[in-house]
């Protein structure tokens, strides 16, 4: 992953989120009041442009100034494409129990096991691995609902992880994130223009977020992997764009579900999910795939989510795998924070993923990380639809 603290421009960058030129003087007052530096924009115009996602940063000081938390941006002079912003300090690693099983990589942060693979064995599960695959996922979602349900204008990322991380112990389970390849965190929060990987950390949640939540989970042996995105408030639900955004998404996995079945080429699935996206005037993020999953976190196969991929191999009773698309409503490129995690999107637009973990039976699919009748979020109409409703 790239480290991009060493490619810092000599000139501030117009804090526009869809802007290209350098800040002149023009600083924000309220910013300035709250002795938030380097809040520069290049316009009055532009300014106005973007004062909705700006205003973000004030909610997130003003509530950390309340709380004494002494909150920072760890990088400062970093070019930000976007209007989230990371909020220090992080809190402590969380502590596992020991009669909980570990992964390999709890201790050293390396998933040894995991590199040892090869990339063209995939494993077929006996009746007794996929009793097991069905176990973990089941845990894996309840404790994505319960996560979910405490979402809401006003909370952190640490405050989800925090519940994550707990709702994972009390099912004798280890939050397979937790410094896998040295993550600090249990689980990953993505808010708006964050792809993929965002740490939980002390920034507030607005009313307006979108943010997708990646839980894993490790219970007997096994690995689970599933995340969903969330409008944060009604004002999340009446944006257009977002609605859009998340709606397509969730469709592009459905759609590619419903191919699952033995004898199907794994090559198959970005195409249905390319071009479904493209007809809603969303661009697919070819960096990130599926993958598959049981006794380790990420063997194969690789799931590509784009057209035209050159995938090979096809589908067998017995496959244990991720479908999890990412889409974004801009460029399809990503640039990473200096935490060497946080993959987020060039041109500051937002981004919505969708992911089940699978299970390829002798007739079709097994979702084994259905979401419940009662689960959080759900889907709501596209905006067309709502009009002509």
């Amino acid at each position: 992953m790239a480290d991009n603290s060493s490619e810092r421009p000599s000139k501030r960058k117009c804090l526009g989120a869809d802007c290209e030129n350098d800040a002149g003087a023009l600083a924000c007052p309220t910013c300035l009041k709250l002795d938030i530096k380097d809040s520069y924009f290049c316009s009055q115009d532009c300014f106005k442009r973007n004062w909705n996602d700006h205003k973000a940063i004030h909610k997130t000081a003003q509530v950390n100034a309340q709380n004494g938390s002494g909150a920072y941006n760890p990088f400062p002079t970093y070019p930000f494409t976007g209007s989230v912003r990371p909020v220090y300090p992080l809190s402590p690693k969380r502590t596992i129990p020991k009669t909980i099983k570990h992964p390999d990589w709890a201790e050293t942060g390396i998933p040894k096991g995991e590199q040892r693979l090869s990339r063209t064995k995939i494993d077929i599960l006996d009746a007794k691995g996929q009793e097991a695959m069905r176990k973990v996922c089941k845990l894996a979602r309840e404790v994505l609902d319960i996560t979910a349900a405490e979402l809401k204008p006003g909370v952190t990322t640490d405050y989800l992880d925090e519940v994550c991380h707990n709702a994972c112990i009390e099912r004798e389970s280890y939050p397979s994130p937790l410094n896998y390849n040295r993550f600090p965190k249990s689980l990953c929060t993505s808010p708006n223009e964050v792809v993929c990987h965002g740490i939980p950390d002390q920034r507030v949640l607005l009313d307006g977020d979108i943010v997708n939540l990646d839980i894993s989970l490790y219970h007997g042996g096994y690995h689970a992997d599933l995340n969903e995105t969330y409008y944060v408030g009604d004002r999340a639900k009446a944006d257009a764009d977002s609605v859009t955004l998340v709606e397509t998404t969730r469709e592009c996995l459905n759609r590619a579900i419903d191919l699952v079945k033995p004898g199907t080429p794994i090559r198959e699935f970005g195409k249905v999910i390319e071009k479904y996206a493209k007809s809603k005037n969303c661009s697919v993020i070819a960096t990130w795939g599926g993958h598959g999953i049981n006794t380790e976190f990420h063997p194969p196969p690789w799931i590509p989510h784009y057209a035209k991929n050159r995938a090979v191999g096809v589908l067998k009773p017995g496959m244990t795998f991720t479908i999890e698309p990412i889409l974004t409503l801009g460029k399809p490129r990503e640039v990473y924070w200096p935490d060497n995690w946080t993959n987020v999107t060039v041109d500051g637009k937002r981004t919505a993923q969708f992911e089940h973990t699978l299970l390829v039976t002798e007739t079709g699919v097994e979702v084994l990380t259905a979401a419940n009748p009662d689960s959080p979020g759900g889907q709501i109409p596209m905006p067309a639809e709502a009009n002509a409703a």
